[in-house]
């Protein structure tokens, strides 16, 4: 038995499985993708005056004490690299995360020293990604005092921003309320070019 007959079956078989599994099932899978449900399949951008300023689904940086601040990003050597996406994998009992919570405890007691309400988790532990965008309602009334002084507007109207923006749990049943941080502070900046 030659090793011909053997060769262009398996040649064919190559190049037909190359063509279905490395560019018409692609091809399908986005096409769906793009048909059913377009906002996902584009990175869930948001975007503001014509241009995208982030994704709902990964967080950003914001550190003025007039935004609302996100959970801590475990990924470096830059916050929220989507590219790292990682926790800290540091135990509770780890020193070195005993110490960077007291220091991010530290550093929201300064930035609203009027504060002495306890300081949610969220805003001093990192998600198991280190990208989540959203905080707990419970972390977005928790700054809402500082972020309303330092903005210079009414707590009221803030704490209207804040209801605004928390989304409830899926399907009425599963997890929390919360916020997502930048579509929260990208109202908080329309209300300030716009106030009432």
């Amino acid at each position: 038995m030659t090793e011909e007959p053997l060769l262009r079956p398996a040649l064919t078989l190559f190049v037909v499985l190359s063509l279905v599994t490395g560019l018409a099932y692609p091809l399908v899978v986005t096409g769906v993708a793009q048909a059913a449900f377009p906002e996902a399949a584009n990175g869930s951008l948001i975007v503001e005056n014509g241009k995208p300023v982030g994704s709902a689904l990964i967080g950003q940086n914001f550190t003025d004490p007039g935004h609302f601040w996100g959970r801590p990003s475990a990924t470096g050597p830059m916050p929220y690299n989507a590219a790292n996406s990682a926790g800290s994998n540091l135990a509770a009992t780890a020193p070195a995360l005993v110490d960077a919570v007291k220091a991010r405890i530290e550093a929201l007691r300064a930035a609203d020293p009027g504060n002495s309400a306890p300081v949610p988790v969220d805003l001093v532990t990192a998600s198991a990604s280190g990208l989540d965008p959203h905080i707990s309602r419970a972390a977005a009334d928790y700054q809402a005092a500082r972020v309303a002084r330092v903005s210079g507007l009414p707590l009221a109207r803030v704490k209207t921003l804040v209801d605004a923006q928390t989304e409830g749990q899926w399907l009425g049943l599963i997890g929390e309320p919360r916020v997502n941080v930048l579509k929260l502070n990208l109202a908080l900046d329309r209300a300030r070019m716009t106030p009432r």
